[in-house]
């Protein structure tokens, strides 16, 4: 069997913190609590469960803060969890069997990430496997007889250990906030963060978040060294940003660029506004129903389903054709992300 080290790095998670220790506390062998600032009862609790309870200044970087976590782990894997997770009776005992099987070769366990969709978060799937589970030490092997070198990418197991998401709200001001004083800074965003902020926006953002946004994704569409997908992704948002600031000339800059590059059902949803807010509901039909039909989602998938049947059923009922606007209600009530 296995040994393995908690870590967590928390702040004022005084109302979910004993409902996810209580879920995990039994199956783990080293708890590591790292404390950035709470102001609440989160170290009080934590204390329930373990004496190694650290302190970190945030710095504004939650990769230093886990780095950190994981600096005081002791045992041979490290399964890093959030407090708003929880694994339920069935996938503790899932859990448990994979702690007593793991093979000694494995570096990484994923594990599904369940219930996304239901909290604004940036993904698009409402579950979906995630690296949890870490070896802590790694050793280096050569391999083959000849022209031998060092393994170096780490084998990794996809379990059926199922962790529930249940957040106490939405994290999108701080992580939207944080997206704009990087970028204020002058920061380069990684492809990842790049798609991650792009993603966020059109998920849970809002038309302030959005104008703020949109001179730094200007620039990103400009950027010779950005791919073709971040182009693309960055022209969504400044097209969103530059419709709401009634800046048309901008918004069909950006969103005849997204076209020239097959198109995505978020520019579709954003044309089709366009011409709504214009009263063109032949047109704004068209793109609607092109967000639904013609075209898949990159950023928000919700793009390519309920968002569009409900302005479909909004441009026919507007156009007072009740049959037509019921239906598209109807299947916008009907669909589900897949």
């Amino acid at each position: 069997m296995i040994t393995i080290s908690l870590c967590m790095i928390v702040k004022n998670e005084e109302k979910l913190l004993a409902r996810c220790l209580d879920s995990i506390a039994d199956l783990m062998d080293e708890m590591i609590i790292v404390d950035t600032g709470s102001t609440d009862r989160t170290k009080e609790i934590a204390a329930r469960y373990t004496d190694k309870i650290y302190d970190f200044s945030w710095i504004g970087d939650f990769a230093a803060a886990r780095n950190f976590a994981f600096s005081k782990a002791s045992m041979e894997y490290i399964y890093s969890a959030d407090a708003d997770e929880v694994l339920d009776e069935e996938n503790r005992k899932i859990f448990m069997r994979l702690k007593e099987n793991l093979l000694p070769e494995i570096d990484i366990v994923q594990m599904y990430y369940a219930n996304q969709l239901d909290y604004g978060t940036i993904y698009n799937f409402d579950r979906e496997l995630r690296p949890k589970l870490f070896k802590r030490v790694r050793s280096f092997v050569w391999e083959e007889p000849i022209h031998e070198q060092v393994v170096l990418e780490p084998i990794i197991y996809d379990s059926d250990v199922e962790i529930l998401h249940l957040p106490d709200g939405s994290h999108k001001n701080r992580d939207l906030a944080a997206f704009a004083r990087m970028t204020s800074e002058g920061r380069r965003l990684s492809k990842r963060l790049h798609n991650i902020y792009a993603k966020e926006l059109f998920i849970s953002g809002e038309e302030q978040d959005f104008l703020e946004a949109g001179p730094f994704f200007e620039a990103s569409c400009a950027d010779t060294e950005r791919s073709l997908d971040e182009i693309k992704e960055a022209a969504c948002v400044a097209a969103r940003a530059a419709r709401i600031g009634q800046a048309v000339e901008k918004f069909f800059k950006y969103a005849l660029k997204v076209v020239a590059c097959d198109g995505c059902s978020e520019i579709c949803c954003e044309l089709g506004q366009y011409f709504l807010e214009r009263s063109d509901l032949e047109e704004a039909i068209v793109w609607f129903y092109n967000a639904v039909y013609e075209t898949e989602s990159i950023l928000n998938i919700h793009s390519s389903g309920d968002i569009p049947l409900r302005a479909l059923s909004e441009c026919y009922r507007l156009a007072q054709n009740a049959e037509q606007a019921e239906a598209f209600e109807k299947l916008a009530k009907e669909w589900k992300a897949e």
